[in-house]
């Protein structure tokens, strides 16, 4: 966390917390959500402005709740997950990195999702594949010791028959079927954070 921004919190202790007007989506852009876009139920602008979306990242945390939230200042600007708490790009040199801009070397567990989307968990960060990124990292699927085809790994999403396993960066990473419901619970992280924690995810 930035030093100015603990310092306004010690100055400033009862800001009002903020919610709906922060968003992170599926390929880690944050979004600006208005009230138009709010009512809409629209995603809301893309932020683009580097130092902005700096600030946003090196002060991006979360409550004991599982809402995760931006430190502006004072206040807590409460984020809104069109899939996970982050959302990871393959690079060439670091394997991985999360929207925030650190690197994501191992991985620990894979799961796919019942339409594709691939969410891999590393400790505590759980994080969605960029879906442009996701045809890369299926290049390097197993089934029973065998390149898993296309055909394959779809016959494994529906039934969940074989051995699925993932080459990556010299380690052998299970995979496991999760819907995307159950994520939230599973991993404890509210997707639409609210006051009163009766949200919905």
């Amino acid at each position: 966390m930035d030093d100015i921004v603990k310092q306004a919190m010690a100055k400033w202790p009862n800001v009002p917390h903020c919610y709906g007007w922060l968003a992170l989506d599926a390929r880690g852009g944050w979004r600006m959500r208005d009230e138009a876009a709010q009512q809409s139920n629209a995603p809301g602008d893309k932020l683009n402005n580097p130092a902005l979306v700096g600030f946003i990242n090196r002060n991006y945390l979360h409550d004991d709740q599982g809402r995760w939230y931006f430190q502006n200042g004072p206040q807590r600007v409460y984020v809104n997950l069109e899939a996970t708490p982050f959302i990871a790009r393959t690079d060439p040199a670091q394997g991985m990195t999360l929207q925030t801009g650190a690197a994501l070397p191992a991985i620990e567990r894979l799961f796919l999702s019942e339409s594709g989307a691939a969410i891999v968990q590393a400790g505590e960060i759980v994080a969605q594949v960029d879906d442009r990124d996701v045809a890369q990292l299926f290049e390097s699927l197993e089934l029973d010791g065998k390149q898993a085809s296309d055909d394959a790994l779809l016959a494994w999403l529906e039934s969940g028959a074989g051995a699925l396993t993932l080459h990556y960066r010299g380690a052998t990473v299970p995979v496991e079927r999760i819907e995307r419901d159950a994520l939230p619970q599973r991993f404890g992280f509210v997707r639409t954070p609210a006051p009163a924690q009766a949200s919905s995810n």
